[in-house]
């Protein structure tokens, strides 16, 4: 069976084809009907649109394109059982077809849909790389601004203390030492305190303390 209710130049309709197939009709005879119809030739005009169709032996035959008004006289007069479900059917589609159109909801065939499924997939994975390297900056930046933790602050103050322990026997003289190495320290990394060295400068500063070399006072 055909579609019931079709839409057609922005217009819910039907057609003389699905009528007689639905209704269990020769076409030719709903054709007759439709001609034989005493409505205004306004209404027919606005209601019966003349089309054709290609039938199973390839000629070019007429049909007509039918509106929801068109439809509602025309069968006026099927009576029974079966045609009364059958007009109840159609009113339901026509009604239906109508909400659809409201929601501007287009009709997709399956191919249709799978298409715009894989495009906006296709755009999807495009944008995966920018996202990404977006994610990268931002880890970036946020590593730029850690500083050092509790455990990284003792690692700190461990190698400084080691530092000035070999580089002095002498008790007394170490306290400069401290002071001179964490000055240095400070102003290396232009930070207000060793606390606030960012985490990631952790092994330069390490290095540099282990390599660090005392400004000796002159006796």
């Amino acid at each position: 069976m055909n579609q019931l209710v079709f839409i057609d130049n922005g217009k819910t309709v039907t057609d003389s084809l699905t009528v007689a197939e639905v209704f269990g009709k020769r076409h030719d005879n709903v054709i007759r009907d439709i001609k034989s119809m005493e409505c205004s030739r306004e209404f027919s005009l606005l209601n019966f649109e003349e089309s054709t169709y290609i039938n199973g032996q390839g000629r070019e035959m007429p049909k007509y394109i039918i509106t929801e008004k068109g439809f509602t006289l025309l069968v006026m007069g099927y009576t029974g059982r079966e045609a009364m479900r059958f007009k109840e059917m159609y009113i339901a589609e026509f009604e239906r077809m109508r909400e659809h159109i409201k929601s501007n909801v287009p009709t997709l065939t399956p191919n249709e849909a799978m298409a715009i499924a894989l495009q906006q997939t296709a755009e999807m994975m495009t944008k995966v790389p920018v996202l990404e390297n977006r994610i990268d900056q931002v880890e970036q930046k946020v590593d730029k601004q850690i500083t050092l933790n509790s455990g990284e602050q003792r690692r700190l103050q461990k190698a400084v203390s080691t530092r000035v322990y070999d580089l002095e026997p002498d008790p007394e003289e170490r306290s400069e030492l401290f002071r001179q190495l964490y000055k240095e320290i400070k102003d290396r990394w232009q930070v207000p305190s060793y606390k606030d060295i960012r985490r990631q400068d952790l092994l330069k500063v390490i290095n540099y303390i282990d390599a660090w070399v005392p400004i000796r006072r002159a006796g």
